[in-house]
C-alpha cells in the first residue's frame, strides 16, 4: 500500500540493483569460456554445483585455497589497468593448489565496491576468467558486493576462492630426500606480492605510474601490473609424469621461506644464485632502495616463481618436459640434509 509520499528505494541509499544484474549479463559470455568437465551449474544460482564423478576421478581428495592481490590492486587502481589483476588473483590461489598436488576445479571470486562501476567490475572479472581459461578450472561462481560508505570513491577490494583435487595418496611433497634436484621456473616479474616495498620504492624513484619504465618498454605502472605466470598446466604434466616430490610457490617470503615449507623437518637445501639472471626489474629495485640481497631473496620471487623438487635421475627428463610446456628452466641446486636455505653465488 501506499500513502502517496516518494519512499525511499535501495538506489537511493546508493546499491543500484540493475547494474549488478547488467554485470552478470555481461560476464556470463566470459565464464561460458572456462566451463570444463564436472561442471553441473554455474551463475546464477543460490550455489554452484560440481560433480567430481564426472571430472574423472575415483577417490578424491578435495583441496581449498583462498587468497588476494594484495597492495597491487593499490597501483592498478590508480592507473586504471584493472585487466591483469584478475589473473593474479586466480594464480595465487591455483598455483598454491598444485603444489598440494591438486588439479584447480573450479574458481569463485569476491568483488566488493563502493559504488559499481560495471565497465571495471566487468574487465576485472573477464581477467579472472581468462585466469581460469589458462589454468583448466571453471570460474563458476562469485559475489559482487555494492557498499556504499565502506570504500572510498573508485576503489574496489578483491577475493578468490579455488578447488581442487587430487586422488587419494597423490599430495604433495611426498619422498623429498637429500639429492634431490631444484628446477627453478621463470616469474614473469613481482607476481602479487612484496608491492608494499614496491610502492615505497617507486615513491623514492620519484616517478610517477605513468613515466616511462626504467627497465623497458611501456609505463612503470603498466610492467610492475604485469600479471602473476601461472604454472598449473605444466607442474600437472610433471608430476603426471613421475618423478617429481615437492612444488614451492615463491610468494611472499621468496625463496627464503617457500623453500623449506616442502622439505622435510631436519633437511635443507643449497641454491646457486648465479644459475639465472637476476630480471631487470628486480636489478632496479635493488638499486633504488639499495636493498641487500638476503632482504631481496626474502622479500621477492627475484625471477623465480615456482621450485619444482625432482628426483635426481628425472631432473633431465623433467626439465626438458617444463621448457617444451613452456617454461623457462634452471636447476637452481640440491636438497641437502643439513637444515635451512644456504646460497652460493650472489644475486646479478
Amino acid at each position: 500500500m501506499s500513502d502517496g509520499k516518494n519512499g525511499l528505494t535501495y538506489a537511493q541509499a546508493g546499491v543500484d540493483i540493475d547494474a549488478g544484474n547488467a554485470l552478470v549479463d555481461r560476464i556470463k559470455p566470459a565464464a561460458k569460456k572456462t566451463n570444463r568437465s564436472g561442471v553441473m551449474s554455474g551463475l546464477g544460482g543460490f550455489g554452484a554445483l560440481f560433480d567430481l564423478k564426472a571430472a574423472g576421478y575415483e577417490d578424491p581428495i578435495l583441496v581449498g585455497a583462498t587468497d588476494g592481490v594484495g597492495t597491487k590492486l593499490r597501483i592498478a587502481i590508480d592507473t586504471g589497468h584493472v585487466d591483469g589483476v584478475g589473473i593474479d588473483l586466480v594464480a595465487m590461489c591455483v598455483n598454491d593448489l598444485v603444489c598440494q598436488g591438486a588439479e584447480p576445479l573450479f574458481f569463485l571470486d569476491y568483488f566488493a565496491t563502493g559504488k559499481l562501476d560495471t565497465d571495471t567490475a566487468a574487465r576485472v572479472v573477464e581477467g579472472i576468467a581468462e585466469g581460469c581459461v589458462r589454468s583448466g578450472c571453471a570460474l563458476i561462481g562469485g559475489e559482487t558486493a555494492e557498499m556504499p560508505g565502506m570504500y572510498p570513491a573508485g576503489d574496489f577490494d578483491l577475493a578468490g576462492f579455488s578447488v581442487g583435487a587430487m586422488e587419494r595418496g597423490a599430495d604433495l611433497p611426498a619422498g623429498v630426500t637429500e639429492g634431490d634436484v631444484l628446477l627453478g621456473l621463470a616469474s614473469d616479474g613481482v607476481h602479487s606480492n612484496g608491492y608494499s616495498l614496491v610502492r615505497k620504492l617507486v615513491e623514492v624513484s620519484g616517478l610517477g605510474w605513468d613515466a616511462e619504465c626504467p627497465w623497458g618498454t611501456g609505463s612503470l605502472g603498466a610492467a610492475l601490473l604485469t600479471p602473476t605466470r601461472l604454472y598449473v598446466k605444466p607442474t600437472l604434466e610433471a608430476v603426471r609424469a613421475g618423478g617429481v616430490h615437492a612444488l614451492a610457490h615463491i610468494t611472499g617470503g621468496g625463496l627464503t621461506e617457500n623453500l623449506p615449507r616442502v622439505l622435510p623437518e631436519g633437511m635443507g637445501a643449497t641454491i646457486d644464485l648465479n644459475a639465472w639472471d637476476l630480471p631487470p626489474i628486480f636489478k632496479w629495485m635493488m638499486e633504488t632502495g639499495n636493498i641487500e640481497g638476503g632482504e631481496m631473496l626474502k622479500t621477492f620471487n627475484c625471477g623465480i616463481g615456482m621450485i619444482v623438487v625432482v628426483a635426481a635421475d628425472r631432473a633431465e627428463a623433467l626439465s626438458a618436459l617444463l621448457a617444451e610446456a613452456g617454461e623457462t628452466v634452471c636447476t637452481l641446486g640440491t636438497v641437502t640434509a643439513e637444515g635451512g636455505v644456504s646460497y652460493e653465488g650472489a644475486l646479478s
